[in-house]
């Protein structure tokens, strides 16, 4: 055997060994992509309820919240209308108390005015 025979088989054998490692380490490779899908399908099947769990409370949340609006505007509305039904009554107060005021304080003067003149009357009836 010569030299390059010698060579020839060693580097068959080396490469007969490489190509058991590559065998050995792609069966690692493989199985750890087979349990990176199981838990990959285990968490997905996890996910699945909770979102569904958390497209049911959005639906929720929505449907409080669109009622709660409702209400607010009820509230406004019905503030809205306590003012104006308040507004009202003071204006019909002011009208009321200008339409009076004049003539009752006409009357008070008149009262005061008899009772002043009933008064000098009495004190000069009295001398």
């Amino acid at each position: 055997m010569n030299f390059i025979d010698i060579i020839t088989i060693i580097l068959l054998i080396s490469a007969s060994a490489l190509c058991i490692a590559l065998i050995f380490y792609l069966a690692k490779i493989t199985s750890s992509v087979k349990a990176m899908q199981e838990d990959l399908n285990k968490i997905s099947s996890k996910i699945n309820p909770l979102i569904e769990n958390v497209s049911d409370l959005t639906e929720k949340i929505s449907t409080i919240t669109e009622d709660a609006k409702g209400q607010i505007q009820t509230s406004k509305n019905i503030v809205h209308s306590v003012k104006d039904r308040v507004d009202t009554i003071l204006s019909l107060e002011e009208r009321v108390r200008g339409g009076i005021e004049g003539p009752l304080m006409t009357l008070v003067t008149n009262f005061r005015a008899i009772a002043n003149g009933l008064n000098t009357f009495l004190s000069n009836f009295k001398k």
